[in-house]
């Protein structure tokens, strides 16, 4: 029975295939361990650098160094330092055959695939002996794996992110991916137009401030701070409704809140009028910017 079924080799930066080894066995859960294991190099900047993700009778072990990432599927029984043990012969192979300078430059999928000559030695040598040949090499692992075990990764949180790579899972205003927001309508552009006025006028009143400041009233620094503040708010608030943003809810608040406060402070420099004109329009551009959605998707049935 073969211990080790699958080895995977990928670039971390952006999870591109390097090389793999070649395998004809249709077992379900191995072909599911597979899809893992590319689910997981789209990502690998969410992963330890040794890690394992446990199944019912097939593991998966990572081990990643220097820019890129070795994978192996292999069988429960097989003892997880000598699965590592395999890893660190795989990377030092690699390595011996392909510097960083040619790895950084692949462009396309499996530029190393001659390599998988190379794996299925190390296989054969790994299934039909059941560990290396130095046995000095598997203490070492073992040793190294003692003071610093690998990091078990939730099998629930790979099958999560499989499913919302491969469009299984519903894409929320959260996440925003690949989706558009809904046309900008007229009183969104209302929003803007009352946004970008808001904001020159705060830079206008900073810039003049300025100059007074610093010859006569260094104690008028403050006021300069809340113009240039507020201004920098408004700016924001234009980029939260134009563009998607994760947390929105929360900045298009804290953005509220800062200019709420700045016109507050401001209020010995501002009428009343003009303390209500600025908090509303940013109230107006807040309450817009929460109720834009995601454009609704029609099925593409035809392809």
């Amino acid at each position: 029975m073969s211990l080790i079924l699958f080895a995977f080799v990928v670039r971390v930066r952006d999870g591109l295939p390097l090389s793999a080894s070649t395998n004809f066995e249709h077992n379900k859960e191995l072909q599911e361990r597979k899809q893992q294991l590319r689910t997981i190099s789209k990502s690998l900047a969410r992963f330890p650098d040794r890690g394992t993700i446990k199944g019912q009778k097939l593991n998966i072990y990572v081990v990643s160094s220097e820019g890129v990432s070795y994978m192996s599927v292999c069988h429960s029984s097989l003892p997880a330092a000598k699965a590592f043990c395999f890893l660190e012969d795989l990377r030092w192979e690699f390595t011996a055959c392909f510097n960083n300078t040619v790895i950084s430059l692949a462009a396309r999928p499996y530029p190393f695939l001659e390599f998988d000559s190379t794996i299925q030695k190390l296989k054969q040598q790994y299934n039909q002996s059941g560990g290396p040949a130095l046995e000095v090499t598997l203490a070492e692992v073992q040793e190294d794996l003692r003071i610093r075990p690998p990091q078990v990764i939730n099998l629930d949180e790979v099958e999560l992110s499989n499913g919302t790579a491969n469009g299984h899972i519903d894409q929320t205003a959260a996440s925003g991916i690949n989706q558009r927001l809904e046309p900008v309508t007229a009183p969104g552009i209302l929003s803007l137009v009352l946004n970008i006025m808001c904001a020159s006028l705060n830079v206008i009143r900073g810039v003049h401030l300025v100059g007074n400041t610093f010859q006569d009233d260094y104690e008028g620094i403050w006021n300069v701070v809340a113009f240039f503040l507020a201004f920098i708010c408004c700016a924001f608030q234009c980029h939260l409704y134009l563009f998607h943003s994760s947390l929105k809810k929360l900045k298009s608040f804290v953005l509220l809140s800062i200019i709420v406060l700045c016109n507050l402070y401001l209020l010995g420099m501002r009428n009343i009028w003009q303390l209500l004109f600025h908090i509303s329009v940013a109230s107006f551009s807040t309450s817009l910017t929460l109720t834009r959605r995601f454009q609704q998707r029609t099925n593409d049935c035809g392809v």
